[in-house]
């Protein structure tokens, strides 16, 4: 049953070293704030899970907490490259990283199977494509009833889920609208969850399109306004494009993006 604390202490009492982690969202409600609490308290060896990993992970990577990135896609949203990614995957700076690559369709299979507690998930996305040769979890299963060769990926089941949505209400359950991802999914995938949420409220009033994640189903809710700048959340806020423009140089050079990490986020 969810409980409302502070940031520090839910990162604090539920992201461990070694961890699985999954942040997602999907164009806006990134948890960005809940990243750079990961950061700060300086956790090493994640195994970082996310269907679009963007300049949060870039961060995480470049700070030195990933040992491992499962995902469908990387870059920065309609800019480029994520340049501490790449580093950390062609010199091993600052350390190296272990990928995991998946379709889109496979990773959210891959969530909804955990969250329904079955072994793998089945899906014909893969056919055609060179990603098993790459993946070692990526496997052909014959269908028993037509004989057709399809493909089973493993669920997905993190020990933490993280995700950001509008507002709580006092007893913990979350509301979240807009553009939706695979937050649901990945929430009930986990063995922990964390939410952060632009504030609480004393009733959850209906809006078009929301989703409700029961207090009953998560860990941790903190309030953090604003938690998924630069990207947005809807109804709150709007994504600070000049932000994603300006990562793209900033990243580029490490001694450049450790002096602003330093002074952004560390402090």
């Amino acid at each position: 049953m969810a409980v409302i604390v502070p940031l520090h202490q839910a990162v604090a009492e539920l992201i461990h070293d070694g961890d699985t982690v999954a942040m997602e969202g999907f164009t806006h409600l990134i948890p960005f704030g809940a990243g750079h609490e990961i950061i700060r308290q300086r956790r090493r060896g994640l195994t970082l899970v996310r269907m679009t990993p963007d300049v949060i992970y870039d961060q995480l990577i470049g700070m030195g907490c990933a040992r491992r990135l499962v995902f469908s896609w990387g870059g920065n949203p309609g800019v480029g490259s994520l340049h501490r990614f790449r580093d950390a995957v062609e010199n091993g700076w600052p350390a190296p990283l272990e990928l995991e690559e998946h379709s889109h369709a496979g990773m959210a299979n891959r969530y909804v199977a955990g969250a329904s507690g079955l072994p793998f998930a089945v899906l014909r996305g893969y056919t055609g494509t060179d990603l098993a040769t790459q993946t070692g979890n990526i496997k052909p299963i014959t269908c028993p009833f037509t004989g057709e060769v399809l493909t089973a990926v493993p669920a997905l089941r993190p020990d933490v889920a993280v995700v950001h949505a509008q507002r709580a209400d006092r007893a913990g359950n979350v509301q979240l609208w807009g553009i939706i991802g695979v937050q649901k999914e990945a929430v009930l995938a986990a063995e922990r969850s964390l939410v952060t949420v632009e504030e609480v409220v004393d009733e959850l009033d209906p809006r078009p399109g929301a989703i409700v994640l029961p207090a009953w189903a998560l860990s941790m809710v903190s309030v953090l306004p604003d938690g998924s700048h630069p990207s947005y959340t809807h109804g709150y806020s709007v994504r600070d494009n000049d932000f994603y423009l300006a990562w793209d140089a900033i990243s580029r050079d490490r001694q450049r993006f450790t002096d602003w990490m330093e002074e952004h986020v560390m402090r």
